[in-house]
Parts: structure tokens; C-alpha cells; sequence
């Protein structure tokens, strides 16, 4: 329900509160040898529910995530599943209600540079902002599913000139200052901003701002660095005229410079066979292309994933495929395996209308598409929101908001595809 809400909800509050270039060629395939299963149903209640945000992987195994409800009436958790051997263990971290530290988180955990976890939250906070929260786990060992982390509130927003309502993850970079997005500001475009330690708590400066024009509107995905310092970013809407007059949404740079950060579009969506609405943010490879996905297409309305190939100081949009289905596409972006396969999850596509899980696999004249999981809204789960993890060896997670279990309704699953 993340970006599926994104237009409606996000850019409510953030309003009121080319072609591709070369199109490769694609195949059908068959389901692929992959095994698809549930590792953790929501429950509700005490057992969290409607994960809008997919799961983050620390180095040994372990995944942590968000829902959007859970614990009673309150407005989110923050979750652990612990690896154990073949188990996961599920324990709870955080459950919001209090208010003055957010409610409603849209992304998972990022793990920073101490291990410890840094979490945004939509709402809430002083001036139902929402906040920037830090994690960190207890001197003593907790053996119950209620596990509270200790927690500090390092940041409020505030929805003015500094912005506000996060639907994205931190990025730390090599100094271990911390940077993020905000799809609303004071005249509901949206900000990029960055927080430096200081002493015991963090600095916070707004380094671009944007216009709702050229260089888009209310960026909701995490930002990512190439090796030159380079942050790079997705806007939601804003862009090229179109889309319902919200704009189809950019790819933006912020380049450091003397005088602060610039901002440059690398690439503006059409709403045409490009899609419109990019989410989940962008992954890299090593040869510094980058590889995502939007959620909507005028073609097949099914999203669509794509590439973008640096050239001098230009780049070149790649559609890799547009995605079957009536959609929405996959609001989480794509993960990238060690073979260079592309994987992603959608809210509406596959055979029953309920989301699925696909791969791309590159070959010698373009891509071939296979669907590896199609939801059933049965105890397997439906609708995928939020984007894939995947870990060292190849085994991928992934949640669902809806599905799962009937005693709430339908809270959603923690699923698993080994290769």
C-alpha cells in the first residue's frame, strides 16, 4: 500500500499538507526451479500486521522490518526475525502508540555504521512530521516475543521549510553522516536532507529543496552513493507534464560541491511505454549502471523495470521490460543477484490479480521474464508492497500487506524464495 498510496496519500499531504531508448528483447518462460514459502505470518495484535515496507538483512542472517500496524491499536512496529538454523524467531523491538516518537513507518530499518538500527516514521512526532529514530538492543538478553529496544528520538520534522512525512530509509555514507528524503516541505515538493553526528546528538541541514518542476516532487525512496559522492534518487511525480497534472515523476543527482549540493535530472518519465511513478529506489552495479522500476505504465498498467547506462556526462534509459499485469507494478524497486538477475514484487500483477513475485534474467539478446510466485490471497499472502532483500547466498525476502492469516482479516506474510 506504500506507493499504491503514494499518489493519493503522499501527494495529498505533499499538496496539500522518453520513450525508452532501446526497448530489448523479451521472453516468456516457465517457472523457474525457485521454492517459494511463508517464514512469518502477522497476526495482528501482538503480532504486528500490513507490512508496508519490505525486510532489511544484517551479516548474520537475521531481518528486521516495519509494519504499519500491530500490537493492539498501535500505528506500527518495529520487528526482529532471528535466524536460529533453519527458523526465524519473530520478536518485537518497538510498538508505537506514544505519538511523540512517530507512528506509521514505510521502510525497513536501515542498519547503520554501529550495528544499530535508525528508522523513520510517516507521522507523528511534534508537528505530526514525523521523526528520524534510533534503535539500540538491551544490556541484558530478552526471551520474549516483546523484546523493547532502547530508543532515541533524533530528529522531529516538522512539514515546514525542513521538511516532513518520510516514506523512506537513511543512507549512510563513508563518515558516517546520515542523508534521506521527505515527500513533503512547506510548499509540498518534497526535501533531501542530510544529519551530521555532533557530540551526542545530530545535526540537521536541508541540501536541496525541490520545485515540483523539472526536477520532480516528493521523492519517496532511499537515496544511494556511486563512488564519486554522488547521491542519486528517485521523485515520485513532478517531472514532465502529464500523470493527472502531478508530473510522471525523475531520477535526480546531488553533486557536492563548494557551496552545497547540486541537483541535476537524469531522466524524466513519460508515462509512456518508460512508466510513470518510480519506487523503491535504485540499485547499482559495478560498472555504475543503474537498474529500477515504476510502479505504473500507460502500455500495460503493470509498471514497468528498467536500466540507466552512463554516457559521458549524459545517460541512457534502457526499457527492460514492461511488466504483464493491471497493476500496480512493484512499489519496492528491484534487487540484483550475483548472476545479474533482477528481481522484484508487485502489488497487483500476476495470475489472480494478488501481486507476484518475478525475475528478469539477462541472456545474449535481451531478457527473459519468468513469474517465480503469483499470490493467491491465501495463507502465501497478497500484495507486495514493500521491495526485496537478498542475502549472500542467493536466498531472497520479501512481505505482503494483505493475505495470510483470516483471524485479522488478512495481516500479511514474511515469505522467502531459496534458489
Amino acid at each position: 500500500m506504500k506507493r499504491m498510496l503514494s499518489r493519493t496519500f503522499a501527494t495529498a499531504l505533499a499538496f496539500a499538507i522518453a520513450f525508452a531508448l532501446g526497448v530489448m528483447l523479451i521472453t516468456l518462460q516457465p517457472l523457474q526451479a525457485q521454492t517459494f514459502s511463508v517464514i512469518y505470518t502477522y497476526t495482528g495484535g501482538g503480532g504486528s500486521a500490513h507490512a508496508i515496507a519490505g525486510v532489511t538483512i544484517d551479516r548474520h542472517g537475521n531481518l528486521f522490518g516495519t509494519t504499519g500496524w500491530g500490537g493492539g491499536d498501535a500505528p506500527g512496529t518495529v520487528y526482529e526475525l532471528q535466524k536460529t538454523n533453519s527458523n526465524f524467531v519473530y520478536s518485537e523491538l518497538k510498538i508505537f502508540g506514544d505519538g511523540s516518537n512517530g507512528a506509521f513507518p514505510w521502510d525497513p530499518p536501515t542498519i547503520g555504521p554501529n550495528g544499530s538500527l535508525y528508522v523513520t516514521t510517516n507521522n507523528d512526532g511534534a508537528d505530526d512530521g514525523g521523526t528520524v529514530l534510533n534503535l539500540q538492543p538491551p544490556a541484558n538478553i530478552c526471551r520474549s516475543i516483546s523484546c523493547p529496544w532502547n530508543e532515541t528520538n533524533l530528529y522531529n520534522f516538522t512539514r515546514g521549510s525542513d521538511g516532513g512525512n518520510p516514506q523512506s530509509g537513511v543512507t549512510f555514507d563513508s563518515h558516517g553522516n546520515m542523508y534521506g528524503a521527505n515527500v513533503n516541505d512547506g510548499a509540498g515538493y518534497g526535501v533531501v536532507y542530510e544529519m551530521t553526528p555532533k557530540g551526542s546528538g545530530w545535526d540537521y541541514q536541508v541540501i536541496y529543496t525541490f520545485t515540483g518542476g523539472a526536477d520532480g516532487a516528493n521523492p519517496d525512496s532511499a537515496l544511494i552513493f556511486d563512488a564519486a559522492g554522488n547521491l542519486y534518487g528517485e521523485a515520485m511525480t513532478g517531472g514532465l507534464p502529464g500523470c493527472q497534472g502531478f508530473g510522471c515523476g525523475t531520477i535526480f543527482r546531488l553533486s557536492p560541491s563548494g557551496s552545497g549540493w547540486t541537483e541535476t535530472t537524469i531522466y524524466s518519465f513519460h508515462d509512456g511505454s518508460d512508466g510513470s511513478e518510480p519506487s523503491g529506489g535504485l540499485i547499482a552495479d559495478s560498472a555504475g549502471n543503474f537498474y529500477g522500476a515504476t510502479s505504473g505504465s500507460d502500455a500495460i498498467n503493470g509498471g514497468t523495470v528498467f536500466e540507466l547506462t552512463p554516457s559521458g556526462s549524459n545517460w541512457t534509459f534502457t526499457l527492460i521490460y514492461d511488466l504483464p499485469g493491471a497493476g500496480p507494478g512493484p512499489f519496492g524497486g528491484v534487487v540484483r543477484d550475483s548472476a545479474g538477475n533482477l528481481y522484484g514484487a508487485t502489488w497487483g500483477d500476476g495470475a489472480y490479480g494478488d501481486g507476484n513475485v518475478f525475475k528478469l534474467t539477462p541472456t545474449g539478446n535481451g531478457w527473459t521474464f519468468s513469474s517465480i510466485h503469483d499470490f493467491t490471497n491465501g495463507t502465501d499472502g497478497s500484495n507486495a508492497n514493500g521491495g526485496l532483500a537478498i542475502d549472500a547466498s542467493g536466498v531472497i525476502y520479501g512481505t505482503t500487506y494483505d493475505g495470510g492469516a483470516p483471524v485479522c482479516g488478512g495481516c500479511g506474510v514474511v515469505f522467502e524464495v531459496t534458489p
